[in-house]
């Protein structure tokens, strides 16, 4: 029976899924930017370091430096043991015997000492030893600037460079190598050409040599190579014997100039494979969390679910978190405002719907009415009932403006010393049929004290008003509604007290909800329960707090805590 191998770690399942994600990476526009941008650096860096110009430079100086001494001391062997001696007679015996009738013994045309200084079959040797360890070429040039002895000739078989026979015409890629090379290499650099054998004049440093001056020069081939070449005179007696001119061969810099490229490259194509993933590793965190986020945001918006979390990358201290923080804030508002708009619009619904059901009960029973007094009920009922639709659709209308009109009103500061002051003088002199007085306090820093907050004066003006009305309605007539204003630890607090039966302790928290009213000395449908519910949209709109309670009585007989009235407190920011 076989054992079930255990499941642990799987390179290949592993490497697998790495790729798959960075696949899915790099169709990200954001990934490409960010690897782009980083590669584009780093390319613009290791092309100007292939340019090596610096490095190159100094190449090619400590080559010519090194070519002017090889090259002076070799002009010195030659004129010390290869030069023809002017002053003494070679006797060959075996001419001597050659010798015909009537002809005299002297020194061979080919090599007199007037015409040839340089003994080409002295210099033969000491060049060959000299020169073929150094991988130079080496060329001698009598006084004339003609061409006595080459390096490439000193063996027995003459070597040139020739194509093969069925070499064809170099490729589009071999030209295109060979016109970058030639444009890395080329510079303000002249272009070096093969004189004839009579021309060694042509050569700028040959002929400062035979001038008894030695000069270095730097050319380029046709090929983009970099040939340096130094040239010296052959001094002997302080006399000019002739011209040496030593260079280097085609691709002696380049072989080394192209493996330090190559070594840059190799480093180059390291540092791009770190930066690349690098860049898939930072972009793994910018690009996945923002396209889930994204697609999160869609799916709220297409509404898939019911309710769609935003993924939570609170967690992170950048903006990314930042960022998961205020689409969960908006979602989670959004969504709040959407249960919100459906419950008003079902309360609305509901609220509407008892007195026009009302209202078509009377109007279906008015025919059917036989008398006066019958018929003038029904027609109270439909005024009452009217009356109440149009302060329901009046209230409804002014909640449902309310948060577009806050959202397109710019905040400003509001003194609430002066807002509430116009406001009691307002209520002191209509007093709304209570016969009940409003008496306004005010403890703050100092008597000019403004008590200011950011807000909209309007509409916190429309909150008071509406807590002192409420206030006047439960209140006995001839009593006073006591309006307080103060500091309180960062923030405005105003309390409005009066001296009514309170509110029961059921009622604390529901006297804020929609269309809730709970007036018993008032009869049905005088009131449509929106005041305080809007009054609560308005605060938490300025980021504020509004609730109520009651304040307490002395106690009564039987020991038991009183009501003295019904309070309500409202804190908002401070500026």
């Amino acid at each position: 029976m076989a054992e079930d191998k255990p499941q642990g770690w799987r390179p290949l399942n592993w490497l697998k899924r790495a790729g798959q994600f960075f696949f899915a990476l790099s169709f990200s526009s954001l990934t490409r930017r960010i690897v782009s941008l980083n590669l584009a650096g780093l390319v613009a860096l290791v092309a100007s370091i292939l340019y090596l110009s610096q490095f190159r430079a100094g190449l090619i100086d400590a080559r010519a430096q090194s070519l002017l001494v090889q090259a002076e001391i070799i002009a010195g062997a030659i004129a010390a043991s290869a030069t023809v001696q002017t002053n003494a007679i070679t006797i060959d015996p075996d001419r001597l015997l050659d010798l015909k009738p009537g002809e005299t013994y002297g020194g061979s045309d080919e090599y007199s000492p007037l015409d040839f200084p340089i003994n080409p079959e002295r210099v033969a040797p000491v060049l060959r030893t000299l020169i073929s360890p150094t991988k130079t070429r080496a060329r001698i040039y009598d006084p004339n600037g003609s061409l006595l002895l080459d390096s490439r000739n000193l063996e027995n078989v003459l070597r040139y460079d020739l194509p093969p026979p069925s070499a064809e015409k170099p490729g589009f890629v071999e030209r295109g190598l060979t016109a970058v090379r030639t444009w890395l290499n080329r510079g303000d650099l002249p272009l070096y050409r093969e004189l004839g054998p009579e021309k060694g004049n042509g050569y700028a440093e040959v002929a400062d040599a035979l001038q008894g001056q030695k000069r270095s020069m730097v050319r380029v081939n046709s090929r983009g190579e970099v040939i340096v070449s130094v040239a010296v005179p052959v001094l002997r007696s302080r006399a000019i014997h002739g011209a040496l001119m030593l260079s280097t061969q085609g691709d002696d810099i380049d072989q080394m100039v192209t493996a330090e490229r190559l070594a840059i490259l190799k480093v180059g194509g390291v540092a791009a494979a770190v930066m690349i993933m690098l860049s898939l590793l930072l972009a793994s965190t910018i690009a996945g969390p923002v396209r889930r986020l994204a697609d999160s945001a869609e799916r709220v918006r297409r509404r898939i679910k019911t309710r769609v979390e935003i993924p939570d990358f609170t967690r992170r201290r950048d903006e990314i978190g930042h960022l998961s923080g205020a689409l969960r804030d908006m979602t989670s508002a959004l969504y709040s405002r959407i249960e919100a708009i459906e419950m008003f619009a079902a309360d609305v619904a509901h609220e509407l719907k008892n007195p026009l059901t009302s209202l078509r009960s009377a109007v279906e029973t008015l025919p059917l009415a036989r008398n006066e007094n019958s018929r003038a009920r029904l027609l109270e009922v439909i005024e009452h009932d009217v009356k109440r639709l149009d302060r329901l659709i009046s209230d409804i209308s002014d909640a449902s403006r309310l948060d577009a009109e806050l959202q397109r009103q710019d905040a400003i500061p509001v003194d609430l010393r002066r807002l509430l002051g116009t406001l009691v003088s307002v209520a002191n002199e209509t007093k709304l049929g209570h016969d009940v007085a409003v008496e306004a306090r005010y403890e703050g820093r100092g008597p000019t004290d403004t008590f200011a907050v950011t807000g909209h004066d309007s509409r916190l003006g429309q909150v008071v008003s509406n807590l002192l009305s409420n206030a006047q309605s439960f209140s006995e007539r001839g009593s006073k509604v006591r309006l307080t204003c103060r500091r309180a630890r960062g923030e405005i607090e105003i309390v409005v007290d009066d001296d009514g039966p309170g509110i029961r302790d059921d009622a604390l928290e529901r006297i804020f909800e929609r269309f809730y009213t709970d007036r018993p000395h008032q009869g049905f449908g005088q009131n449509s329960g929106l005041g305080l519910s809007i009054s609560k949209q308005i605060i938490d709109a300025h980021g504020g707090r509004i609730w109520a309670e009651n304040r307490p009585g002395p106690a009564d007989a039987d020991g038991a805590p009183t009501v003295a009235g019904a309070r309500f407190v409202v804190r908002l920011p401070a500026l």
